[in-house]
């Protein structure tokens, strides 16, 4: 067979282990099968991951404050409650690992816990104390997902990050940016070394990914989290000034959370959205994203100019 007629299956088939079922089986816009959470397939191995997870940046970095340790533990007992899986965290995030783990001990580890963290610092050495003391922060005997934070020594951790995934000491590895940073060398890297994920910037707004990133994650089966769904608060402040747009009843949204995140996570390449909270209310509102109808490539262009506009 031609060289580039397998290149081309395998990049086909790379491109549709990220789309959910509904979008190859639904004319339009499609739906979350029964009411329950929308979940696609991490293309490394099928795994199936809900669309909508949590972050913990600034949110989860509440020290030993008693009081708010309970508000966060009701946060994440309402998050697995919808169905709920990834938690994305850092060290870089403050006290938020230690407040995650204490969290999940008083809900019991709940079942469908997808843990992802980062390591974050300039020595690889100091990765590997550092990666330990995620595992006894979150209090696992081993983490789902370890990303090299913002590129920070990409090339010892990813060194790290391979030897351990080969150990079984951590399921699945990869890289993240944020804030549209550092976009080449994030394609370099997805372009020669064999990540499982890619953590980056993509909202309505902020579409940069689009362009080169998105079509890479798909061309080369690595799974895509979306940071910074609502700019950190910035986005989703402005638009809730503005009523509902007619189009919203189409995809079944209520608030604009729920638009921001469908326009995320229905792109095809977009595996997850990790939208940060720390409010029990806006934990309901933004795991309803999961449900109903999402939008299809026509509703999605209009959606962002009707966003622009605004």
């Amino acid at each position: 067979m031609d060289r580039s007629c397998v290149s081309s299956r395998r990049a086909f088939l790379a491109a549709l282990a990220v789309v959910p079922l509904s979008f190859l089986t639904l004319p339009g816009n499609s739906r979350a099968e029964d009411g329950q959470p929308l979940v696609k397939s991490i293309p490394s191995t099928g795994e199936p991951l809900p669309v909508i997870g949590m972050g913990t940046w600034i949110t989860f970095n509440v020290g030993d404050d008693p009081v708010a340790r309970d508000v966060r533990t009701d946060v994440l007992r309402a998050f697995f409650a919808a169905g709920g899986g990834m938690i994305d965290s850092s060290p870089m995030y403050g006290t938020a690992e230690a407040v995650v783990g204490s969290c999940l001990a008083r809900l019991d580890r709940p079942k469908g816990l997808f843990s992802a963290t980062k390591v974050w610092t300039s020595s690889t050495a100091e990765g590997l104390e550092q990666i330990a003391a995620s595992e006894r922060l979150w209090g696992l005997p081993r983490l789902d997902l370890l990303q090299v934070h913002n590129l920070v020594n990409w090339k010892g951790h990813l060194e790290t990050l391979s030897a351990m995934k080969a150990d079984g000491k951590v399921r699945y590895i990869g890289v993240t940016t944020s804030h549209g940073r550092r976009h080449p060398e994030l394609a370099r890297i997805m372009e020669t070394h064999p990540i499982d994920f890619v953590q980056l910037t993509y909202n309505i707004e902020d579409r940069e990914a689009e362009a080169r990133l998105l079509p890479l994650a798909a061309e080369r089966g690595i799974a895509v989290i979306a940071n910074r769904p609502f700019q950190g608060g910035s986005l989703i402040d402005r638009v809730k000034r503005h009523p509902l747009p007619g189009w919203a009843r189409e995809i079944d949204c209520t608030d604009w959370s729920q638009i921001l995140l469908k326009f995320i996570v229905s792109h095809p390449a977009v595996t997850c959205a990790i939208p940060a909270t720390s409010q029990v209310d806006h934990m309901v509102e933004n795991m309803a994203s999961a449900r109903g109808a999402m939008p299809d490539a026509a509703l999605r262009r209009r959606m962002a100019a009707d966003v622009a506009a605004l």
